[in-house]
């Protein structure tokens, strides 16, 4: 939706004043926009070497249903240990998410055009990240005769470190806390992010999230009736999808009160006007399903925070991971929500990048943003 960010109420937004990210196909923001621009699908197919390179044995990728596609995350090993001040040995035991978060999170504040040495302010920590699969790697990498104390090994991959890490690490002073709800973490921890500057807990906030699973380059096994794709392709709302394809990625987004943003002359990249959370409880047809009433509420409750008519909305970015149940549920929610009344432009990165798990809501957010 296109706003001057002098219709908003200054008191009441929240906005973007930095962004940094890492996608499938994408190093860097400009290389994300331009590949979502101009329609490149970064889901790319696996060779059989490929597959052995990464630990597939033959007789699991040379099945028929073995699918050999992923989206393609790159410079996973350029992780600056000493410039974060760690050494070798401890960037080695650190989960990959925990090392992308962090260099994310300075790509965010230092796109702001701030130094938090120099702030004055608060700054807070807001993240997520997918459930650790690192901890074999760790084992299995260890030097003979090397021994690291647990605890150790803990503090390098426990979610309840990520954003501390970020904390201690570029001395920020707010508060800092990890979300884990699955999928929606990244936009639970923005919301999380939004409320706390809004109740004057800090003066800027951190938020985000990271995907990044082990090993990587590798494909799945395709089963009838299950949420993957068959063919490597994600098709959110078409009548031909069949499912989704996970992938790895990272986001953060430097936020400020839109008073103070407009007050400091700081870029503002977008304007947060509402957030909302809900869960349906008990009321779905599975643990997995949501319910139409569920989200038809939670996007009436963010409207309504905003105070922004649904007519003057002309795009949304979705969920949108290709599954037909659960892109048919969210079509009739947003349907439901705005009123049936007029047009609006849907969609969804997922058919890019594939589904980013813990980063996907914050990959879609930076998308819209840019």
């Amino acid at each position: 939706m296109t706003t001057e960010f002098t219709d908003v109420p200054a008191r009441d937004g929240v906005a973007i004043i930095g962004m940094a990210g890492r996608f499938p196909g994408a190093g860097d923001l400009t290389e994300f926009w331009s590949n979502l621009r101009d329609g490149v699908e970064s889901i790319v197919a696996l060779t059989d070497e490929e597959l052995a390179a990464a630990g597939v044995p033959p007789e699991e990728f040379g099945r028929p249903d073995y699918v050999k596609a992923a989206p393609k995350f790159e410079g996973i090993s350029l992780f600056d240990a000493e410039f974060f001040g760690y050494t070798a040995r401890e960037a080695k035991i650190m989960d990959p998410q925990h090392r992308l978060f962090l260099e994310t999170a300075w790509g965010a504040l230092e796109h702001s055009g701030y130094d938090a040495a120099q702030y004055d302010g608060s700054i807070g920590v807001f993240g997520g990240a997918s459930t650790t699969a690192y901890l074999g790697n760790i084992l299995s990498n260890l030097e003979q005769g090397e021994a690291i104390k647990g605890e150790n090994v803990g503090l390098g991959f426990e979610l309840a470190f990520l954003t501390s890490r970020v904390s201690y690490k570029l001395d920020l002073r707010g508060p800092s806390f990890p979300v884990q709800t699955a999928c929606s973490s990244s936009l639970v921890a923005l919301h999380a992010a939004c409320q706390s500057l809004l109740n004057y807990e800090c003066d800027m906030a951190l938020s985000g999230a990271v995907s990044y699973k082990v090993p990587e380059n590798t494909g799945y096994l395709y089963q009838e009736g299950a949420f993957l794709a068959p063919d490597g392709h994600i098709r959110p709302f078409d009548a031909d999808a069949r499912g989704t394809v996970f992938g790895n990625g990272v986001g953060v987004v430097a936020l400020k009160r839109l008073e103070d943003a407009l007050a400091d002359g700081d870029t503002i990249h977008a304007v947060i006007r509402g957030s909302a959370v809900n869960n349906d409880g008990g009321a779905k047809a599975s643990f997995t399903a949501p319910t139409v009433a569920g989200q038809t509420e939670v996007i009436t409750e963010a409207l309504a925070v905003a105070e922004v008519d649904p007519e003057s909305i002309d795009y949304v970015e979705a969920h949108g991971s290709g599954t037909v149940i659960g892109d048919s549920i969210e079509v009739q929610a947003l349907s439901r929500a705005f009123g049936n009344t007029g047009t609006c432009a849907l969609g969804s990165l997922k058919g890019n990048v594939g589904h980013l798990d813990a980063a996907s809501g914050i990959a879609g957010l930076i998308k819209t943003t840019l």
